[in-house]
Order: C-alpha cells, then structure tokens, then sequence
C-alpha cells in the first residue's frame, strides 16, 4: 500500500519546489511473538511466549510498551536486566534519536542485546499501525496517537494469536507512560496503562530500583520541600523563542558554559562565534547552568561588571542541612572588596537560559542527611565544577563509604540544588579498582575489551611480510635501526637511523610504524579507533587504542624483528642543514630496542664504537643543533613536575616513586620526532591545502601572564611577555643567585599560562592562524604515534595518497567531516591528559595510606585570598593549602604583589614552606588526600632541594 504527501517548497532563488514523498504501508510487518502463527516469524530471538515479572498490580504475563518520555528519561531504570520482552516502536526510536543521541545508542545497545529481548516493531510501515495527522493536531500528540493505536493493535493482535483464552492468563501489552494525558486517553481507549514508576515500584523483589527513577516524572517530587530550597528562588529561564529572538538581534550571546574549579560561585562563558569569554558570578547570575551547558547570556551594564575573587572556596556537603546560604553572602562582601581594591573590571553578564543540556551520569560520593528519617540526600560529583545534587534513596546507609554514579534529572527553579537519581554502585572509596573505573568514567574513556567485530578486522595470524610488500616498499633492513623508549614500552611506534653519505654529507631517518597497512578505513576496527582517538597511559595499566595484536606485536618496532614503517628520510649537512627530504613506505629490522637510560650509556661510554653506538652519537650531535635552533627562533622551553611510581608485581599497589629524570637522549628522540612532524605537515598542507590534518597551538591572551608576570615581578624579575622569543629571553634570564630552582618554579607556573594545541582541517582557518605557538613553527601535525593516536592514521593516510602509495577515499577530503572528526579527537585527547593526571593522584593517595605524617618541603607557587597552592618536590604533588576555610578577615590580601599576610608572616609566590600530607578516606570528599601549613621556611640555597619536573612538550 503507497501513501503519497504532496507539498510545495520556496526555494533560495524564489521559485517553488514541488515534493512528492511517498510512505509504503505493508501487512506483513511480523510481531516477534514466539507463540504467534499469524506472522512469519523467521528469526531466532523472539518474545517469550510466558514472560514473567512478579507484580503487586497485577498476575498476567505482558509485553512492555514504553513510550518516547520513558525511553529517554528511564534508561537506567530499561538498563536493567529485570527488563526484558520489551517492545520499541519505530516512532519511538526516530523520536529517541532526533532528541537525545546517547540514550539512543544506549538503546541501540539494548536491541542488539539477544539475552535482553528489544524488540522493534515498524508501526510506521505497518497499514494497521500507521496513522496520519490531522490538522491542528501537534506532531507531539501525534506521536501519543500512534503509540496508543500501535499499544491498541498489538494487544488485539496477541488476543488473536492464542484464539481468545481467558483474559486473565493471556499475554498482554502494557503501555508505560509518565504523560498524564496520555495516559488517561489510553486507559479510555482499554489499553492497560502505567506510569513507570508505578510500574516500577511495584516489582517484587526489585524495590532497589525505584532509587534509580528519573525524578523529574515523579510528582511528588515537583516541589523541593527543604528549608534551604523554599529560601532560593532563581530567575526564570527565557523561553526558547526569546532567546532565539534575542541571539538574532544581538541583546543575547551564546556560549559553553565552563564553571571554576576553585570557586563555585564564578563561571566563564566561551563565546563560539569568537575568542570573547564572559564572566559570570553570584549563584543568582550562574542561574542553574551546569558545567559545559549551552546557555545565552545577556551582557550586564558596565557599571556592574566584576572580576574574579582571590577567594578559593571548598563548600561542605552538609550545607543541605543548614540554613546559611553564605555563598551568595561571601560572594557579595568579595566583589564589594574588590571595588575598593580598585581591581581591574571584565566583560561580565547573567545566564538568561540554558540553550542545551550537557548533563552525563556523574560519579561521587554520597553525603547522607543528618535527618535520621529523611531519604533525601546530597550527592557531592568527583568533578568540583558540578553542583552538588539532591537525590531520594532508601539505600544511603549501605551507599555510604562508596563511590556512585548519578544523573542529574533537572533544577527547579526554586531548589538551590539540581535534583537526580541513584543510577548505580561502583564500590567502596579508596578501593584501586573502584577509583579506577571512576576516573575512566568521568573523562569519558572508552575502555570495553574490543568488540568481535573489531577483532575480526585484525589480520590472520601467522602474519608475515609477502613477496608484493618487499616489492612496492623500500627495503632498509640492513640499515643501522634503533629505537630509544621508556622502560617497560612494548608500543614501540618510532625507530632511527644515521649513516655517513659519499658527500660528506649524513643520511638521517625516523621510520614509524605503518598501522594503516592494518586498518583500513570504513572497517569496524577503524570505526573504534576513531571512536577512542587516543591511548591512555594510566600509572598502572595502558588502555590501547587498538587491540593488542597491533599495538603491542605486528606494528611495534621491536627489535630483531621485520616490520612494515613509513619513513621520513633527509640528507643533512654536519651542521644540521636540511639538503632534501624524501618519504617512503619501508621494511625495516630494528636492531636495539633501548631505554633512554641504556642509549645515554651508550653514547657517554668511550669504549663503544660499534655502528649504532657512533649512529646514536651523530644523532644527539645533531638535535642539540636542531635544539638551539628552534630555542633561537623563539621555542619555549618550560616545566610541569612528574614523578614515576614502583609497582607491586602482585598487588599492582605503588610501593615507592621517583623523580623522573630526563637525559640527551629524551631530547635526541624529541628533536627528531619534530622534525618529522614539521616536514610531514609542509608536505601534506602543500598537496591538500584544503583537508590537511594539522596541529596549531593559540598564543595565549596577554591577561592569562598577568598572575605569571605580577609573581616573577614581586622578586624583582621583569618578564616580557608580548611574543614567545620574547618570553623566552625573559625566561632564560629569570635567574635569583640565592634561590636557584627559582627559574624551574617560574617554568612550571609558565606552563599554567598555555593554551591549548588542538587538531584541525586546514581548510577551515586561514594560513595565519596555523602556528604553534610553543614549538615556534608556522605549520604543525602529528605524524610519528599511530599506534597510540589516531589523528596520525590520518595524517599517514595524507602522505600515502600524496606518494602515490594509497587511493584516496571521499572522508578523507571533506573538510567538514574532518573537522568534526578532529573536534572528537581534541577532546579524547584532552580527557587521556586528565586521566593520566587522575591516575598519578590515585596512585599518590595510594601510596600515602598508613604512612606516618611528617613534614615535606613545598614551594608556593600561587597565593590566593585564603588558600596557598604549593608544590611538594619530593612527589611532585600539587594541592591546596587553606589557611582558614570559614573566616579570611583575619588575613591580609596583597593582590598586586600577590601576597598573604597573617600576623607578622606574609607568603609569596616562590616561597618555601612546610607542609604536612593528610589522609581521610571517611571524609565526604572525593579526594582523601589534604595538606596543612606546618610553617614556613627560610629560603637559603643550601638548604633548598630542587622541585621535580619535567620538560613540557607542546607538540
């Protein structure tokens, strides 16, 4: 059966498209019942002809029906495997999609499942099913229409399946819905009708799940009946016709909405038509936006713009009990401070409406009421920028002492807090496993073992390299190869070599694994490494980006083994001068696989003459000469501290830690690694100026030095700051004879200052904007980590198609999917450097379990208007020293210094003090590892030992 809509389209040059679209209705649409004769059922995984979920509302045997509402606001609650012989209608799913991406994969996820039995059924194809909308009917109600006719029928339709038997025992179908309208229209028209928490709490046996009920269809919910709550009445949020009026007519601004970590009173809005932020601050002017929100924004007059606080704050969760709302009322005695300070005012505005929920499950921890009775609690999320959330559990004493995870359902306009719901358990605080699954989690990190479909695209094993690939490929198996890694590596992605040329002249090469040889694109393999973009390398564990079998065998260059590369080859004169460069597919047999550790011995031993002893010798002769050439041209050369833990072998507990050490040899490799990425770039931008894959690092708004420039002045060090050349100068004269790591302290505070680097299409910025700001170079890419970064695949995929060794393919030159793809891979890549970091936290708190509290030695490295941060050398630990969390009037705040004074002490930056390293794990916070000031310290260099760092690479 055909349906045809006909309908009329003003085109962009005024004239009038008619379109026909046509609608084919069938009647075999097939139910999925296993007892059903009618249809022909042909596949396996069917509904179960007696399914069975004990119920107080009823004894019959059913099929659930849930509609749009309940899909996209109960899929925790549909998660779990209580839930089975579900039907999914198509106007369901298509409405899913359209509305919310990440349920509907969650529910694709469900369909695919064969234990789970999701079912979709194609009502919109189906000629019994199918209805039209009438006129003035909404799309909304018409889409209840068809999820009730749809209900309607297949209830019949079971009727006629088992020929009538009695009611009572037949199999039914019952509509879930949370629309009271909707559902009062059911139950008139004889479907058997619930709400899904009615529904739900009346499982037996499964009263745990209600705790994971969205709250906001659950009405006894819609008012917040705290004391707290009843006092805090926010504006109301525009409605969307008003912002979208107000976004056109310029009265309002769109922008991400990016909540501080150390206030949480303050926020920034990101401007995405620009560079342009607006600060925010009061609670009333943050106005129930969440982290990373899409909220409009209405600029404030002038006159009433602010500035950031000197203030940081660390709310207790216990506040939900309390009356006292004094973060508004600090926040207000801070900006009036400010005005009599005189501080310098910024672009400032107030949240009007929330164009867009950014909201995910997130993980923390549970503050339960001090109420004996209540079943409301405070959750406290493990990212500090996210509210604090009510949510209603029966379960808060068996929760407590662990980590959850919750979701946030919505914010009432008179609840000083978001409301939520118990989502599920992860384990208790403090457990390595548990902390772990936290961190993956909250930064988003794919970490499921690889799908079968993924496993089936890896290459048959035995593999070996046939006769065609010595033939297309040029053969460098006899060259002098070597690869210098970390310890332990076994994700070797780069290799070297040198060689003395009949003309005096050096041949130097850097061959990198050829992963693209393995994956191919439009593959499943290819898809998952795309969707991870990034190894993460955690402290005890890697996570790869592709299985095993590449990452660790067939494409790592190990030693002593032939394995297939892509090759950046260049003749070089002794003085480092590039005479022509040169890129090929090769074989390659590395010969040494060695640490960093184990090739500085090499090259410092004078006994050592063999031919990769004297090839890594001319090699570090030639990066300190790549080296002082990029610092000349005006590089920068900073600092963060790093430390490096000892694992257990049994209980892969960290049981000691060192400083990491660098040596030439790191800078031999980096230099070369640069190198090759600089060349690549020229080569693919100068063949594809439209859809090359590069990599670009913003110079820094001159207001992000101001804290760098003000600390380094308050010892007498003048830093000049409007170019990178410039501020290296400046760095490299920053010296104190009488404090002499007062430069690597400088660096590390440097660092704080950068922003980002991230990928992007080059046909989407203009040629100016392409520099990389730290590294000092007009063009950038990544070319040498395929292995363990995907934006290298494709930047390999570039330079294949440019020499002719692989056909292009249409993803790889549309600059609109490239761009999107390299958006994705900026964020993996951001969230791997967060989990990393994450991990070294873990695995401090860890190590400091059960070991006595004594004093270290930190430096302070910012001074805030309560609080210190400092830097422990010995750990290379970073934390927040608060000098008193209720009161601060005590103090006296220099904010032009900046400077801390208490009595007749004063801290400034760069000053060393005594710290002590607290543990509690029974603590409500997320992280149970604390600092207190012991004292400070006098600042004489034979006393002082040196901060741990390490050299930052921006590339």
């Amino acid at each position: 059966m055909l349906r045809s809509k006909v309908f009329v389209k003003k085109t962009r040059k005024g004239g009038v498209m008619k379109i026909v679209r046509e609608h084919y209705l069938r009647d075999d649409v097939w139910c999925r019942a296993s007892h059903c004769r009618n249809c022909a059922q042909t596949d396996q995984n069917l509904l179960d002809s007696s399914p069975h979920n004990p119920s107080k509302l009823y004894t019959f045997p059913h099929y659930l029906l849930p509609d749009t509402n309940v899909v996209l606001h109960q899929i925790d609650v549909l998660e779990d495997p209580v839930f089975t012989n579900v039907i999914l209608l198509q106007t369901v799913l298509q409405e899913v999609q359209h509305l919310n991406a990440s349920v509907y994969n969650r529910i694709r996820e469900l369909i695919s499942s064969k234990q789970r039995k999701f079912f979709v059924f194609s009502n919109e194809h189906h000629r019994e099913t199918y209805v039209e909308r009438r006129k003035e009917e909404s799309p909304n109600d018409r889409n209840d229409r068809a999820i009730r006719v749809a209900a309607s029928w297949y209830d019949e339709h079971l009727k006629e399946c088992e020929g009538g038997n009695n009611e009572d025992l037949r199999i039914r179908v019952v509509l879930l819905t949370n629309d009271r309208a909707n559902k009062e229209k059911a139950k008139n028209e004889g479907i058997i009708c619930f709400t899904a928490q009615e529904y739900v709490e009346s499982l037996e046996g499964n009263e745990g799940l209600a705790d994971r009920l969205a709250l906001s269809c659950n009405t006894q919910h819609d008012e917040i009946d705290d004391k707290t709550s009843r006092k805090w009445v926010y504006p109301e949020h525009l409605p969307m016709a008003k912002i979208q009026a107000g976004l056109k007519s310029g009265k309002y601004v769109q922008g991400a909405f990016h909540r501080s970590r150390e206030n949480f009173t303050e926020a920034y809005v990101f401007v995405h038509d620009g560079d342009k932020q607006i600060f925010i601050q009061g609670l009333v002017n943050l106005n129930r936006a969440v982290h990373e929100d899409i909220v409009a924004v209405e600029i404030l007059p002038k006159k009433e713009w602010t500035c950031p606080s000197s203030l940081v704050t660390a709310a207790s969760p216990a506040e939900h009990d309390s009356d006292d709302d004094n973060e508004e009322s600090n926040s207000d005695k801070m900006i009036e401070s400010k005005k009599e300070l005189g501080a310098k005012k910024v672009l400032s505005g107030k949240v009007v409406g929330v164009i867009k929920r950014n909201w995910r499950p997130y993980c923390g921890v549970l503050s339960k009421s001090a109420k004996s009775q209540s079943t409301r609690h405070l959750f406290v999320a493990a990212e500090r920028r996210i509210p604090r959330v009510v949510i209603e559990t029966r379960q808060a004493s068996s929760l407590e002492g662990q980590r959850i995870v919750v979701s946030i359902d919505s914010w009432p306009q008179h609840s000083k807090y978001p409301v939520g719901h118990f989502v599920r358990k992860l384990g208790t605080i403090g457990d390595k496993e548990t902390e772990n699954e936290v961190l993956l989690l909250e930064r988003d990190v794919p970490h499921l073992p690889f799908s079968a479909a993924v496993l089936k695209d890896l290459p048959a094993m035995p593999w070996s390299i046939t006769d065609e690939d010595v033939k297309s490929r040029l053969d460098l198996r006899l060259l002098a190869v070597c690869s210098i890694d970390p310890p332990g590596c076994t994700d070797i992605d780069d290799a070297l070599h040198w060689r003395l040329l009949p003309n005096g002249n050096y041949e130097v090469g850097v061959h990198i694994a050829d992963v693209t040889h393995f994956i191919r694109p439009g593959t499943a393999l290819d898809a998952e490494a795309a969707n991870r973009g990034t190894t993460v390398y955690l402290t005890d564990k890697r996570i790869d980006m592709v299985p095993a079998l590449l990452s660790s065998d067939l494409c790592s260059l190990r030693s002593n083994v032939d394995r297939l590369a892509f090759s950046s080859i260049w003749e070089m004169t002794p003085q480092a001068e590039i005479v022509s460069t040169k890129f090929k597919k090769s074989i390659i047999c590395s010969r040494t696989s060695f640490t960093y550790a184990e090739a500085q011995m090499r090259i410092d031993d004078p006994t050592q003459t063999d031919e990769i002893t004297l090839s890594l010798r001319h090699l570090n002769k030639l990066a300190k000469i790549l080296k002082q050439k990029r610092v000349e041209q005006g590089a920068l050369t900073l600092a963060s501290p790093e430390v490096r833990f000892h694992i257990d072998s049994e209980t892969h507990d960290p049981v000691d830690l060192q400083t990491k050490e660098l040596k030439e040899t790191n800078s031999l490799v980096e230099e070369f690694m640069l190198l090759a990425n600089i060349s690549v770039a020229k080569k693919i931008f100068q063949n594809f100026p439209e859809f090359a894959v590069l990599r670009r690092h913003p110079s820094p708004p001159a207001a992000n030095y101001d804290v760098l420039v003000k600390a380094a002045s308050s010892k007498g060090v003048q830093l000049e700051v409007d170019s990178a050349k410039s501020l290296a100068v400046s760095l490299n004269a920053a010296n104190i004879p009488d404090e002499p790591y007062f430069n690597t302290l400088l660096r590390i505070m440097a660092t704080r200052c950068m922003m980002q680097a991230v990928y992007f299409c080059s046909g989407m910025l203009p040629e100016e904007e392409f520099q990389h700001y730290g590294l000092a170079t007009p063009i950038y890419t990544h070319f040498t980590s395929p292995i363990r970064r995907y934006s290298d695949i494709l930047v390999h995929r570039l330079l294949a198609v440019v020499i002719g060794a692989l056909d292009s393919y249409p993803d790889l030159l549309s600059k609109d999917k490239t761009q999107k793809l390299c958006n994705h891979l900026n964020f993996r890549h951001k969230m791997a450097q967060y989990a990393s970091r994450d991990s070294i936290d873990l695995h401090c708190q860890l190590f400091f379990q059960g070991k006595a509290k004594e004093e270290e030695e930190a430096f302070v490295l910012f001074v805030r208007k309560n609080a210190l941060q400092i830097l422990i050398p010995k750990y290379g630990l970073e934390g927040t020293v608060f000098m008193n969390k209720q009161d601060v009037s005590g103090f006296t705040y220099n904010e032009q210094e900046p400077s801390l004074t208490d009595g007749d002490v004063t801290y400034r930056s760069f000053d060393r003090v005594a710290v002590k390293i607290n543990v509690d794990k029974s603590s409500t916070e997320n992280k149970f590892l604390s600092f207190s000031l012991v004292s400070k310290k006098g600042s004489s260099a034979e006393d002082m030992k040196e901060p741990v760092s390490k050299k930052t690479k921006f590339d």
